[in-house]
């Protein structure tokens, strides 16, 4: 299961990576050769498929208790299929995977594919402030410096009156100290920061510090996906997923949904894919790089550019490979390129990314 979340990650960063010769240092290979990415998802899919096969709940771990899930086998099985479900969906452009039939039958049969049904079931790693279960922020004072919250994801919480705010991000000022709410500045503006009369919102330094959470996936995430999945037409009950993808992602952040945040026509389900992936974007902040894949995978949601933006705007699609990988794997780096089939460039795109 670990396995297989890592190996989805730095592929979808980076597109092909080594795996089968990966890790192989003890025998003496230094030097993998890369796997394309459709065979690294094929591999990673079947472990998935395997692992849920595998976790009995009849038995007991024998280890000490892991840091995750405490040694509880159910949730380690909840979180290998909802792993399972969240590549399915990302690989779902490619027609030839059947991944989104493969999605709704996990979808459709909980029992032998049971995923997260509560926030206190997510695969959420709770960092204790207890030496090595530390922030890794070892110095929260700097993390919000020099930053500072855009329009974009300030200006629809607001609409939103969105209960998340306090969290994540703290007040602007005007030029006399005043709190003026939450406020941001555009992405990317041209000429100075002087331009802005006010102080904007920076991000809340107590997300960093100890005790926090490390969020890897959520079941604000499922909920998600299966919201986009009924309003596809695959599964039912599209608002119902979506209303419970919000409210366990506000929850997820430790903040409370109200009774009428519904009401707000700016909540209020409207039947669209782009005001799914809107909350969702919202509930995939701080969970590792998931934001800028899924925005890969849909165009959602429709940020705004500017002229001042570096790449003509060009939202990057992947990682360059790291310059050691370049310099002392030279012979497999060239064959890398090959398997990506474009330049080692931040605009090739992986082997999924074909929207």
């Amino acid at each position: 299961t670990l396995k297989a979340w890592v190996y989805s990650n730095l592929t979808d960063l980076f597109g092909p990576v080594p795996m089968v010769e990966a890790v192989n240092g003890e025998e003496g290979n230094f030097y993998p050769a890369f796997d394309t990415q459709e065979r690294i998802y094929e591999t990673i899919l079947a472990d998935l498929e395997r692992a849920n096969a595998l976790y009995d709940q009849d038995f007991d771990m024998v280890y000490a208790a892991d840091i995750l899930f405490a040694n509880d086998v159910a949730l380690w099985q909840k979180f290998t299929n909802a792993l399972q479900m969240r590549l399915l969906l990302r690989i779902s452009n490619r027609n030839e995977t059947n991944a989104l039939q493969r999605l709704t039958n996990i979808i459709n049969d909980p029992q032998t594919y049971p995923v997260f049904e509560s926030t206190e079931e997510s695969a959420i790693l709770q960092v204790t402030g207890v030496t090595p279960n530390i922030s890794p922020w070892g110095r929260p004072q700097d993390f919000p410096l020099g930053v500072k919250m855009a329009s974009f994801f300030v200006d629809n919480l607001n609409e939103l009156e969105d209960p998340r705010r306090p969290i994540i991000q703290t007040m602007a000022q005007d030029l006399d100290n005043v709190s003026i709410g939450y406020k941001g500045i555009p992405s990317a503006y041209a000429g100075p920061e002087s331009q802005f009369e006010y102080n904007a919102s920076t991000l809340n330094r107590a997300q960093v510090e100890n005790p926090m959470q490390i969020f890897l996936l959520t079941y604000a995430e499922i909920e998600f996906i299966k919201a986009e999945m009924a309003q596809r037409g695959f599964i039912d009950n599209a608002q119902q997923h979506y209303e419970a993808g919000v409210a366990a992602a506000i929850e997820q952040l430790e903040a409370e949904i109200t009774d009428t945040y519904f009401e707000n026509p700016a909540a209020a389900y409207n039947g669209t894919l782009e005001q799914i992936l809107l909350q969702k974007y919202y509930a995939l902040y701080f969970v590792d790089y998931q934001q800028w894949f899924e925005f890969r995978r849909t165009g959602l949601p429709e940020l705004p550019t500017t002229e001042a933006m570096l790449n003509d705007a060009v939202m990057p699609s992947r990682f360059f490979y790291p310059s050691d990988v370049q310099i002392s794997n030279q012979e497999n780096y060239q064959q890398a390129l090959e398997l990506l089939g474009g330049p080692d460039n931040i605009n090739t795109k992986v082997w999924w990314d074909n929207n």
